[in-house]
């Protein structure tokens, strides 16, 4: 693993230990390779959206996904940039297996100057049976070329 991977490495795996939700669902990075992450997240009955079948609720589902994304984003510029979340849009085609991991496969398409676009799924036994897939768009460092504007004077 090169200099810049492993930061990278680090920082996205950062992303999800500084988030106490990920933290809490032990969100892990799997692999990365250039603008493309996998992460992963093992079953937990805190997870569980229905206990009567104990499949993993749509929040984890979403939130695995955002993660996943945005390390994507990071793994595909050249430099680092602190970045939002501006749109996720997640279609959801079945419920996860009860009991099995889940992972979230992201790919960054697509860098501008001030947004980044990412295509993910999300899947338990194989990405081509996607619990659910996404599209997303994130901003890129908005405070970038802005200025600070001083407070207006008050006369009294």
């Amino acid at each position: 693993m090169s200099d810049k991977d492993a930061i990278v490495h680090n920082m996205a795996q950062g992303m999800s230990q500084g988030s106490p939700y990920a933290r809490e669902m032990g969100f892990e990075l799997v692999s990365m390779t250039g603008g493309a992450a996998i992460m992963k997240a093992e079953y937990k009955d805190i997870m569980v959206g229905d206990p009567d079948t104990g499949v993993i609720a749509g929040g984890v589902v979403t939130a695995l996904l955002d993660h996943a994304c945005g390390s994507a984003v990071h793994l595909a510029m050249k430099e680092f940039k602190i970045i939002a979340t501006l749109d996720l849009r997640i279609d959801y085609m079945r419920a996860a297996k009860p009991h099995k991991a889940i992972f979230a496969k992201a790919e960054c398409y697509k860098v501008t100057r001030s947004v980044a676009f990412v295509r993910a799924v999300a899947y338990d036994e194989t990405a081509e049976d996607p619990v659910a897939s996404a599209a997303a768009a994130f901003m890129l460092d908005s405070s970038k070329g802005r200025h600070r504007l001083s407070k207006p004077e008050v006369k009294s």
